[in-house]
Formats: structure tokens, sequence, C-alpha cells
């Protein structure tokens, strides 16, 4: 018989894991050990080789486990399994997606280089460049969602520093509004400014799509970034972050992570391996479910706009891209409400199912004010050119009946009063 080529979701439940090393189970326990015994100490000798980049590793050798800091077969499954959605050489999984994001930029980026990211990106992250970035000597441009490729290469030549570009960093779609920018385009623009010395690096934060809807290592993306709180997590019950990329990039990031000791732990990865089991099933619900709401928003009179990529018009640029890079629209809905901060406040304080908080990509449907919650650090004028005002409301969709919540929407909708207020209406 032909040798078959089995679909992420089907090996989910046992790709990277032999039961016979652990008596039988038929699901990876929990390697909750801090330290590993050693055979030899020839072993030890050569497993330090290895994780300390001393010597290269033979074609039939792998890296032996050592200290759950450094490696731990709950974290080496995990991210064996991980790899396979992205087709990526590897992936190292961390604690939190800001400490993905985080060393990330610190192994890439080194005093007097030049990062330029796309606008909107997650609060953290902006507070991230804006603030920790600036303190170490590492110059920025963020890019508006207006601006085109031409304007994007002139910011870089008229900054003086197109020869010290390091690295472009994307977010898309991004967070709050659903912006999505051709990885394919700022790609070619990163290898025009690639030397045989340096090469330019496109990281793109994936989160908004998960590692379903999305490739961006397939548009070109040398990094790809996760919070897996989210979908890959997807029960709001862990906290942890994802790298992936070709073996070159991910040692680096791998060897720094082992010394900044920010990896996830046993118990935390062993959640994620059990999330990865429904995470096809539960995201194809979550979009479907998405679309239906983004439908009931767009049609409804107390909705002023809806950002979704499910409802860009077609023969716009943004939609040619995304029916390029994206397999779906995905379950991130935000809308602009009628009126102000006191409109988009009534209906959040008025759901009944779908739960007031940040996060997202879980079974369960939130919903949150991004700009005094989690866009409140954002430079206020970047907010207003980046349409994150106070009438923005963003929308998690989980995977409840799509009844119960157009239901849900729509009372809490009926209980809005719209003034007339012109300060209101602007947001």
């Amino acid at each position: 018989m032909n040798k078959h080529d089995f679909n992420p979701e089907s090996l989910m439940m046992t790709y990277g894991y032999k039961p016979e090393l652990s008596e039988g189970a038929i699901k990876c326990p929990i390697f909750q050990t801090s330290t590993f015994v050693f055979k030899t100490a020839e072993e030890g000798k050569a497993f330090f080789e290895l994780a300390y980049g001393l010597r290269q590793k033979s074609d039939t050798e792998e890296l032996g486990l050592i200290y759950s800091r450094i490696n731990n077969p709950n974290l080496e499954i995990l991210e064996n399994r991980l790899s396979l959605w992205d087709k990526a050489d590897d992936c190292a999984v961390f604690e939190s997606g800001m400490s993905a994001i985080s060393t990330v930029l610190l192994e890439f980026l080194q005093p007097g280089d030049l990062l330029v990211f796309s606008n909107p990106v997650y609060g953290g992250t902006d507070h991230f460049i804006h603030h920790f970035l600036a303190k170490i000597g590492v110059h920025t441009i963020g890019v508006m969602p207006h601006q085109s490729m031409e304007e994007v290469k002139a910011m870089i030549e008229a900054s003086g520093k197109a020869d010290k570009l390091a690295m472009i960093y994307l977010e898309t779609p991004a967070n709050p509004t659903n912006n999505i920018v051709d990885i394919a385009d700022f790609s070619l623009l990163a290898k025009k400014y690639s030397t045989d010395d340096k090469q330019v690096l496109v990281a793109v934060d994936n989160t908004y799509m998960g590692p379903l809807w999305q490739h961006p290592l397939q548009c070109g993306a040398d990094l790809v970034l996760y919070s897996a709180t989210k979908y890959i997590g997807g029960h709001s019950d862990l906290i942890a972050g994802a790298v992936l990329g070709n073996a070159e990039l991910m040692i680096r990031v791998k060897t720094l992570r082992t010394f900044l000791g920010n990896m996830v732990s046993p118990h935390t990865a062993w959640l994620m391996l059990r999330s990865l089991e429904t995470l096809k099933v539960r995201m194809d619900q979550q979009t479907k479910n998405a679309q239906v709401v983004a439908e009931y928003l767009n049609q409804h009179p107390k909705v002023e706009k809806v950002y979704y990529l499910g409802l860009l018009e077609e023969g716009t640029d943004k939609y040619t891209t995304y029916r390029k890079q994206c397999s779906a629209p995905g379950a991130m809905v935000s809308f602009d409400i009628v009126g102000g901060e006191r409109e988009a406040f009534a209906f959040l304080n008025n759901l009944k199912l779908m739960k007031l908080a940040v996060s997202l990509g879980s079974t369960e449907s939130l919903a949150e004010h991004p700009k005094t919650m989690t866009h409140a650090g954002v430079d206020p004028e970047q907010c207003k050119q980046m349409n994150i005002t106070a009438k923005l409301v963003r929308l998690s969709i989980g995977v409840e009946s799509t009844k119960d919540l157009i239901w849900d929407l729509d009372q809490a909708l009926e209980k809005v009063a719209i003034t007339e207020s012109k300060n209101e209406v602007l947001g």
C-alpha cells in the first residue's frame, strides 16, 4: 500500500508519542519532573554538548532529556504536533504570548537596528515596541493600515536607517480591527533590504487566525507567532505562546528561551496537547458561528460598521489579500456601535450569554471594549487613525448555538438608547 499523508487533525492524538515508553498509556502522561537521570556520565556529556551548541547533531541523534527548563517530553511532543499545522521545521512554546513575542524581538534585534511594524498590534506588543525597544536603542517605524508598499519604502528610506533594517513585524489580521496586510509583499520588501551578510526577517503574529485559517510561513514569512492562550489552548484555562520557523532560526529562539527560562510548564504543555485534539472541530464551528453573527450585525440599525474578513468587498485589494492568504474569515468580529462609549458600555453590560472579558479564541464567546481595555495604552492619536474609537466593540465568537448568540446580541442592542449628540456619535 502506498504511503499516506495524514492531515494534521488526524495526527493530533498520537504524533510524536510512544505509548511503550509510558507503560502503554494511550495518552501522554504529565512528566512533572525538574530533572532527568542520565544512564552514564558519557551520555550526560553528549546531551549537554548538543544543548549548548558545542557540536553538530548527527543524523541519528536526538536531543536528550536533561532538565525541564531545556526540554521535557510534554514540551517536545507539543512542539512536534504544533509544527505540523504550519509545516514548520521546529516550534518553541512559551509561558505566554508576550514572552514568545518579546523573546523573538530580543533575539533578532540589537541597538541601532530598525524595526518596521504594522498597525494596529496587540496592546502588549505596542507597549513593548514603543517603550522597551526604545530604551535599548532599537529604532521603529509603524505602518498605518491605509499606507501602500511604496509609502512604506519611502518611510524606510527617509529614516536614514535603511541599511539597519533587521525585521518586519506584522500582525495580520490585526487586533482589534481585522485589518489585513499582504505577507508576500512585505516578504519581498524584506528581501530587497537583505544582504549577503544580513537577512531581514519577517515575523507574523498569527493569533487571530490560529494555526488553521492562515499559514504565514507558506506566504513568505520567516517566523510565525501565536498567543497559544487563544485557539490553541481554546478553553480559557491556560496561558502560553508559540514561535515556529526554520531550523536555523529556531535554534536561536530556543537557545535564548533556555537562558530566559520562559518555557511552559509540563502541566500547561499537557493541557495544550489535550486542546490540539479538538482544535479543528472547535475552530470550524467558531468561524461558522462568526459568519452568522457578522451578517446579523451588518444589518442592525444600531450598528454603524462591522469589521470582519467575511464582509470585505469583492474587487478591493484587502479582499484579494484575504482570499490569497486565508482559508476562512475567522471568528473575530468587531463593530462600531451607533454612538460612543456610553452606548458601547450599555451593550456590553446587558449581554447575558457572552461574557465581558478580554482574550479570544475560546469555546465561550467574549466581548470587550478595545479603546479602554486591551488597547488602553496605545497612543490616542494613533488609535483614532486605526479606527480604535470609543464606539468600537470586539467580539470573540465561541461554539455556542448561533440562535442563542443572536438572541443575546439582539436583546443587548435593544437596551441601547441611541443619542443624537454629535460628540457621542464621533466617539
